[in-house]
């Protein structure tokens, strides 16, 4: 029955999904870029971040057709041993990356509203840049060492997104660790960075009551969103490979496989975020917002805050529209 349940996952429900996220994601992340580059002289500091967030998702999402072939053609993977490793590779590059550009989008985020006057002019386009250098090298850094872990068996049937059972216990210290870095610290930062945006919103005096609960329920629902997709996955990946310890020693071979089916739906939960990024990230915050009033536009606008300050507190005189 349970063997049942897997191969009924991962050769119906899995590459289902998948073609749903390469074609949905696809689309709505060329569209995202597309806008970006469009006014390409006119990105702004987060927006480097934003658009480094799409070649993530894009490089990911262009692994999905051989994924989709794998889990189609019953787990028998014919590409070859290098391609799995680059395949697997590319699935972690997308997901610390994005993590690791989302975290930066929050921290921009709290800085323009915490601290508008002490980072105005000083965050420029140049600094975006190189901190999204220093996010692809720390990604790519933390990727590294899974490339070195067994991938296929010697005939190339499978190929594994951690390793092999020979390998399995030392896996499971490095992904702990992943999960520490890669995962826990930037959740930790994006929670506080988000909570202390809220904090400023709610004692804000100058922002209308239903604005301010439209806008502390959509944070709300980008850090629930976060959590769906990026926590469960590390969860159950942690707990399928302790689990696979156990499984090895002839210990606890049914909840194995009931961790394994949680761990593949967590999969699937990920790759989501790749087709979601582009909504929440580019329509939601850098569209939406444009749209309300100025007031609230100012803050996540450091210039807008500038003049608010300027002709509201200093001069007296009555803010101008951002």
């Amino acid at each position: 029955m349970i063997n049942y349940k897997i191969k009924l996952f991962e050769q119906t429900i899995l590459p289902t999904l998948y073609i749903l996220v390469f074609v949905v994601g696809l689309v709505l992340n060329v569209w995202g870029m597309k806008s970006l580059l469009h006014n390409w002289k006119k990105l702004q500091s987060i927006n480097i971040f934003v658009l480094n967030l799409g070649l993530a998702d894009i490089l990911y999402l262009l692994t999905h057709p051989f994924l989709i072939m794998y889990y189609l053609k019953e787990n028998k993977w014919i590409f070859g041993d290098g391609f799995c490793k680059v395949t697997r590779f590319c699935f972690n590059l997308n997901l610390y990356g994005s993590i690791g550009f989302l975290t930066c989008i929050s921290v921009y985020r709290y800085l323009a509203v915490v601290h508008p006057m002490r980072t105005m002019g000083r965050l420029t386009t140049t600094h975006s840049v190189i901190i999204s250098a220093i996010v692809w090298i720390l990604v790519s850094a933390q990727s590294l060492p899974d490339l070195f872990y067994q991938k296929t068996y010697p005939n190339g049937s499978k190929c594994f997104d951690t390793t092999s059972n020979e390998h399995i216990k030392s896996y499971l210290d490095y992904s702990i660790t992943w999960t520490f870095f890669g995962f826990c610290i930037p959740f930790a930062i994006i929670v506080g960075c988000y909570g202390l945006v809220a904090l400023v919103i709610c004692r804000s005096d100058k922002m209308k009551k239903d604005l301010k609960q439209r806008f502390l329920k959509l944070m709300f629902f980008l850090i629930l969103l976060f959590s769906i997709c990026y926590a469960p996955y590390h969860v159950f990946k942690n707990l399928s490979l302790y689990s696979r310890t156990l499984s090895k020693e002839k210990q606890c071979t049914t909840w194995d496989s009931g961790v394994f089916i949680a761990r593949q739906a967590s999969r699937g939960l990920v790759s989501l975020n790749s087709a979601l990024n582009p909504l929440y990230v580019f329509i939601f915050f850098n569209l939406f917002f444009l749209n309300l009033f100025s007031l609230s536009y100012c803050l996540f606008n450091v210039t807008c805050c500038f003049y608010f300050y300027f002709f509201y507190y200093v001069k007296h005189l009555e803010m101008p529209c951002c």
